[in-house]
C-alpha cells in the first residue's frame, strides 16, 4: 500500500510479510515532514493496527541520509494565521497519538540524523534501534517556536532534564551514544547492515509472539498518557500561535532562504 501525492509532499508505503508490516516514509528534503505525509503516516499506522494479519510494525525512512529532518520548512514558511499553524502542528499530534494508541508494537529503524519532529517519532516508537551516526537535535527554539507537541513523548522517554537539555540547547547535535544512554534508542549498531540484520531478527521474533500479550504490554507501557488526546491539540494550538509571531516569521525565513 502506497500513499503518494506531489513530490514535495513525499510518500508513505507499507507492505506486510509474515506478520511484519514495514512502513517507509520518504521526502526528497531529508525525509522532512509536510502535513500530507504526517497524515498519511498516521493513517497507515491506524490501518495496520487494525489489521489482523499484522503482529508488529517496522517503521523506517527512505535513503541513506537523514532519518528525518523534522517539520517541512516550506510549509512552516507558508503558514499565515493561527488556525493554519494549529492545523499543521496537529499533524504531529495525530501521528504521536496514532503510534501510542496502535495495539501493535512499533520498532523503528534510525539510520541517520533525526531533528525536531523526527525525534518525536523515535520517542513515540516502542523500540528504536539506531546506528552510531544517528545524532539527534531539537531545533525548534532556533526558529522561534519550541518542541511543544513532541515534548510529552520525548519527556516520557528520556526524562524532564534531558528533554530540557535538548529543547534549550537547540543548536547542538547530541550523539547517538547520548541518546542511547538516556533511553531514546534501545540499541546501537555500528552500521546499517548490522542494524538491518538485528531488526529482521527482532521483528521476526515479535511476529511469532502472542498478539494479545504484546497488545497488553503496550497498554502497560503507555499507561498515564490517555490525556494526550487533549494535551497534544493544546500544544499544537500553542505552536500554531507562536509560528505566526514576528520573531518566528523572521527566523523561518532566514532558515528557508
Amino acid at each position: 500500500m502506497t500513499r503518494q501525492s506531489a513530490q514535495d509532499q513525499g510518500s508513505v508505503a507499507s507492505h506486510v510479510v509474515d506478520g511484519v508490516a514495514t512502513v517507509i516514509f520518504g521526502h526528497p528534503k531529508g525525509n522532512s515532514l509536510p502535513g500530507k505525509l504526517l497524515a498519511d503516516l498516521a493513517a497507515s499506522i491506524g490501518d495496520l493496527g487494525a489489521d489482523d494479519n499484522v503482529n508488529v510494525i517496522a517503521l523506517r525512512s527512505d535513503g541513506t541520509g537523514a532519518f528525518c529532518a523534522g517539520a517541512s520548512f516550506a510549509e512552516l514558511a507558508a503558514i499565515s494565521d493561527v488556525e493554519g499553524g494549529t492545523r499543521f502542528f496537529m499533524g504531529f499530534a495525530n501521528l504521536i497519538n496514532a503510534m501510542r494508541e496502535c495495539p501493535k508494537l512499533i520498532v523503528t529503524r534510525v539510520h541517520g540524523r533525526a531533528v525536531g519532529g523526527g525525534v518525536g517519532i523515535v520517542a513515540a516508537s516502542d523500540y528504536a534501534l539506531a546506528t552510531t551516526g544517528a545524532q539527534v537535535k531539537l531545533s525548534e527554539l532556533m526558529v522561534g517556536i519550541g518542541p511543544f507537541v513532541v515534548g510529552p513523548v520525548i519527556e516520557r522517554k528520556i526524562g524532564a532534564a534531558n528533554y530540557a537539555a535538548l529543547g534549550i540547547d537547540a543548536a547542538s547535535w547530541r550523539s547517538a551514544e547520548w541518546a542511547y544512554e538516556r533511553g531514546l534508542f534501545a540499541e546501537l549498531h555500528a552500521n546499517v547492515a548490522d542494524l538491518d540484520t538485528r531488526i529482521a531478527a527482532l521483528t521476526s521474533q515479535l511476529a511469532a509472539s502472542n498478539p494479545a500479550a504484546m497488545a497488553e504490554l503496550k497498554k502497560v507501557l503507555w499507561q498515564g498518557c490517555d490525556h494526550w488526546r487533549e494535551l497534544l491539540p493544546a500544544r499544537a494550538r500553542l505552536s500554531g500561535t507562536l509560528v505566526v509571531s514576528a520573531p518566528a516569521r523572521q527566523a523561518i525565513q532566514r532558515f528557508s532562504s
